[in-house]
């Protein structure tokens, strides 16, 4: 019986759950990210926010959590003797979680979802009314403020430019600037990303309203013109060349977007075109959310920066909002009520969900307005736009 007793005891000394529920030496942490990770799955199953990559987020960030499962070594990756990945380390003892974060690493998956994104996006909008393209660039106020705002609460130049480029609305560029620059931040900036990009709907309305009038949400915009093949395919490709001269750094998630963009409008590789839409941008998105998730450990993930992050993104996605609907007041100003303000919104890359807002919001004060066409030419410029704000941020610290 003393032997029973004592494998017993042997096997709840080396199980998960003694470390668990050893409150005394931090067990409780993970116990508590356990239970957000389960919130999360709860946003992305019940209330359907951003469920593609907040589900296998969430389910990374119980995986890592749960004590002594060994599913990750971060310690191979950040804060390495060299400051560099200790590669023969993650080669030989490395695991599954390892090796794909390897991808988010090195810079391979975010790009690869732009290119899924590229076979998904019409630029006609945007080229019909080149306009838009100011109210994109507007819309990335919030990458900026938010940098300064990270700076002042104490965070370096890498760090703040990661927390920065949450204002973009845009996930996979959030991952790869992250990646880049800091690294032990990837999990927060990746969870305040997604969480606030499902939340558009939510924190867009209120500040749309109280920036413009009743009379200006009212606006009706005459109908965009026809876009013809020929600038559909001219358009990705004069756009890399002229944004990565101008930023090499950008080079990459431009030209992948732009690269799957010139598939769709091209009309000649259906068969590719349609395996990056949708099968190879499928496994990545998997691979993207598992290996990112797997970061948030209890002991990197529940300090006092990642309460700044959440706020940090919240001020940001707000900033971004202002900045496009305000520069649209300006542009209804110039063109003598030709433009409705609320399409400025629709500058962060959060596509097509914000120009969906734009054009309910429009509704609401005129159920004969339709602006989702009008918002999808910033929207789509606000992609490009959080593109360009990456390669200029790390060009600057990395």
């Amino acid at each position: 019986m003393s032997a029973f007793i004592d494998t017993l005891g042997s096997i709840w000394s080396n199980s998960g759950y003694a470390t668990l529920f050893d409150f005394a030496n931090g067990g409780y942490l993970y116990l508590i990210m356990i239970i957000v990770g389960c919130g999360l799955l709860y946003l992305a199953i019940v209330k359907e926010f951003e469920p593609l990559l907040l589900l296998p987020i969430a389910f990374g960030m119980i995986l890592a959590n749960l004590p002594d499962s060994g599913i990750i070594h971060m310690e191979y990756f950040i804060n390495t003797p060299t400051g560099h990945p200790m590669w023969s380390e993650i080669l030989d003892n490395g695991g599954l979680a390892d090796m794909l974060y390897c991808g988010v690493k090195l810079g391979i998956y975010p790009p690869l979802i732009f290119l899924g994104i590229g076979t998904m996006t019409d630029f006609g909008p945007l080229i019909s009314n080149p306009i838009s393209l100011l109210l994109g660039a507007a819309a990335q106020l919030g990458i900026f403020a938010t940098y300064l705002g990270a700076r002042l609460l104490g965070f370096t130049g890498p760090e703040a430019s990661g927390i920065g480029i949450i204002g973009g609305a845009d996930g996979p560029t959030a991952i790869y600037v992250a990646s880049m620059l800091a690294p032990h931040l990837l999990g927060s900036i990746a969870v305040a990303a997604y969480s606030y990009m499902a939340l558009v709907p939510v924190i867009q309305p209120p500040i749309m309203k109280l920036l413009t009038t009743k009379k200006e949400r009212q606006i009706v915009m005459t109908q965009l013109r026809v876009v013809s093949k020929t600038e559909k395919i001219i358009f990705p490709i004069m756009c890399t060349i002229l944004v990565s001269l101008l930023l090499p750094d950008a080079a990459v998630l431009v030209g992948m977007l732009m690269l799957g963009n010139l598939m769709k409008e091209s009309g000649v590789v259906d068969r590719i075109k349609n395996t990056a839409g949708n099968e190879l941008m499928n496994i990545i998105t998997i691979f993207l959310g598992l290996s990112v998730g797997c970061t948030t450990s209890a002991n990197t993930f529940l300090n006092r920066q990642t309460v700044f992050i959440i706020v940090l993104g919240l001020i940001a996605f707000s900033f971004g909002t202002a900045g496009g609907v305000l520069l649209g007041k300006v542009l209804c100003f110039v063109t003598k009520g030709k433009v409705n303000p609320l399409i400025g919104s629709a500058g962060v890359s959060a596509v097509p969900m914000a120009a969906r807002v734009s054009q309910k919001v429009g509704q609401q004060e005129n159920p004969t307005n339709f602006l989702l066409m009008h918002a999808m030419g910033p929207n789509v410029a606000g992609v490009i736009g959080s593109a360009v704000a990456a390669g200029i941020l790390i060009n600057i610290f990395g």
